[in-house]
């Protein structure tokens, strides 16, 4: 039997959005391919060809694909009248397919995706890190936010908790600050804060700000110094300034200051620097 005659007789398997069909031909148009899973009329549907790495490779209606290579045997539609936004690392990208894997969110961020991990903000619980093959569905209500950073799974101060607007922010400031991890709380302490001349007992402090799992959606509630200061006049506690709270190892003095007005997509920790410091000041 000639190998012709063999070809001519296998099958080909793939999977159009995860449902099976079969070819007799190991050389298929993308126009077949939309045309086996009825997708009509064709040219108003995009399709796109899954890689082993977790890449998307657009298929024209007229370029043919060889259904022997290996690997490559998965398939995705999808109409073509559509686009999704995303924001990554706070800023905004116009997507045509409705999912996203980690790998492309990697490559649009233009960071190496080998020591880089993306992470989805979540609004409740854990921000959710993003595989590279993972993908992520885009057609739930709202803008899906994503951000980048070191992937590092160490705990304690090094890792990586702010968006990447923020940690510039800070550092063009010439502010100096950590960013920790601990026991899944995500903060960043402000290391040698000036306090407002003559106020306290202390002329400096370290801060601590908690970064809800959910920021920068939502606001940081209250912060925390170290060491713990009076004010100079009376000797005390300022107001609603006189309770610890354990983080890292030490008992920090927690000042409850709530917040109510917090934009999402425009306020970031140099909003919660402008907070700390009228707190500061006004602290009675």
């Amino acid at each position: 039997m000639t190998d012709n005659v063999l070809e001519r007789r296998l099958t080909f398997d793939i999977k159009i959005d995860d449902n099976p069909f079969t070819f007799s031909d190991p050389i298929v148009t993308g126009e077949q391919i939309l045309q086996k899973a009825k997708l009509f009329p064709t040219d108003e549907h995009l399709l796109f060809q899954e890689l082993e790495d977790g890449q998307l490779e657009e298929i024209r209606p007229d370029e043919s694909v060889d259904l022997r290579r290996a690997g490559r045997e998965q398939f995705i539609t999808f109409k073509s009248d559509r686009s999704f936004r995303v924001v990554l690392d706070g800023r905004k990208f116009e997507w045509g397919l409705p999912f996203i894997t980690g790998l492309q969110l990697k490559r649009l961020a233009g960071v190496d995706p080998n020591s880089y991990g993306v992470w989805l903000a979540q609004r409740v619980g854990d921000d959710r890190l993003i595989g590279n093959k993972e993908k992520v569905d885009l057609q739930g209500d709202g803008t899906e936010r994503f951000f980048t950073g070191i992937d590092t799974t160490t705990e304690g101060a090094g890792a990586v908790v702010l968006p990447p607007e923020d940690r510039e922010y800070l550092v063009n400031q010439g502010i100096a600050f950590d960013e920790v991890v601990e026991g899944g709380s995500k903060a960043i302490v402000l290391k040698g804060w000036s306090l407002p001349p003559s106020r306290f007992d202390a002329c400096a402090a370290d801060i601590l700000i908690l970064l809800p799992p959910a920021y920068p959606d939502c606001a940081p509630d209250m912060f925390y110094l170290m060491p713990w200061v009076r004010l100079a006049a009376s000797q005390r506690y300022p107001n609603a300034a006189d309770q610890p709270h354990a983080f890292g190892g030490k008992s920090w003095q927690r000042w409850s200051r709530h917040n109510d007005a917090w934009r999402p997509g425009v306020d970031g920790i140099w909003t919660m620097l402008r907070r700390i410091e009228r707190a500061l000041e006004i602290a009675a």
